[in-house]
């Protein structure tokens, strides 16, 4: 096997089909054919179930795919490697939670933007699950997460420790008063945010076991959804303070079980560190010990 080898079969696997991933690779379908069938020939196994609708994997197929994207990756590391002398430069793609992006980064990104202009920084937001998801399968180099965050495969260093507070209605004066609603809802980001598994345990105490769930795109969205009767959320206190103090929201203090996390800054265990990344870090920690 080679890289190339790798490469066509981890485009057929994500295409579901030899003539999209010819498409993707720029080449010819029966190119793209023949490699598969090559390379299951020196395997000696079937890596495809093929169909008049497309491919899937087959179980050796599933078994080989981690390592034709750990060959892509390292290939990529080893580029990085020869390249990396100097000053950091070059890009660096960093994912955050959306509140710890409003809360927290723009003193951070103003100083490394300012100490490595030569760097090509960009932020991708996103829920928990997605980015750890994404800094596993090397499409972030780092991302900043809600905690615990235990995977092997991850370092997970501490950067910041947020106070959360339960987000009402005005007329929700405490937080049992919920449980005389006949649907409570609650009110997230989306699928994977961070906070819901927290805020579902802290209504089942209270009493709701099964409160519905809303989705919005935006932290302006969902405090916009809970003045407007809703539902309630669980937000970082400073993001929420100036709606209640105009009176749009009330927030509900909660004791520390509950009422603190941490966020963390999770990299591969494996990766190589770029210049640019350990640049971003050295930026970073000297922030996180002030906050």
């Amino acid at each position: 096997m080679d890289l190339q080898d790798f490469r066509v079969f981890a485009a057929v696997a994500g295409a579901g089909a030899m003539n999209r991933a010819a498409k993707q690779l720029n080449t010819v379908q029966s190119a793209v054919t023949e490699r598969i069938q090559q390379l299951e020939a020196r395997l000696g196994t079937r890596l495809f179930q093929r169909s008049s609708r497309g491919v899937v994997l087959t179980d050796a197929g599933r078994r080989l795919l981690p390592y034709a994207a750990a060959a892509e990756r390292l290939l990529a590391e080893a580029r990085q490697a020869v390249a990396d002398g100097g000053p950091p430069t070059g890009p660096l793609l960093i994912g955050s939670l959306e509140t710890t992006a409003a809360l927290r980064l723009s003193p951070l990104l103003a100083a490394f933007a300012a100490r490595h202009p030569t760097v090509e920084l960009t932020l991708r937001a996103g829920t928990t699950a997605e980015l750890v998801e994404d800094v596993l399968a090397g499409r972030l180099e780092g991302a900043f997460v809600c905690g615990p965050v235990r995977h092997p495969e991850l370092l997970a260093e501490p950067a910041y420790r947020e106070r959360l507070v339960l987000v009402t209605p005005p007329a929700v004066e405490r937080p049992r008063d919920l449980a005389q609603q006949a649907a409570p809802r609650l009110v997230v980001l989306r699928a994977g945010c961070s906070y819901r598994q927290r805020l579902e345990e802290i209504l089942a105490r209270q009493g709701i076991l099964t409160p519905r769930i809303l989705e919005f795109g935006t932290i302006e969205m969902l405090i916009g959804g809970v003045a407007g009767g809703l539902g309630c959320t669980l937000l970082p206190a400073p993001l929420v303070e100036a709606a209640a103090d105009a009176g749009r929201v009330r927030l509900h203090a909660l004791p520390a079980r509950d009422g603190q996390v941490d966020t963390l800054f999770v990299r591969r265990r494996d990766a190589y560190v770029t210049g640019a990344l350990a640049a971003f870090l050295a930026t970073s920690r000297p922030l996180d010990a002030a906050a």
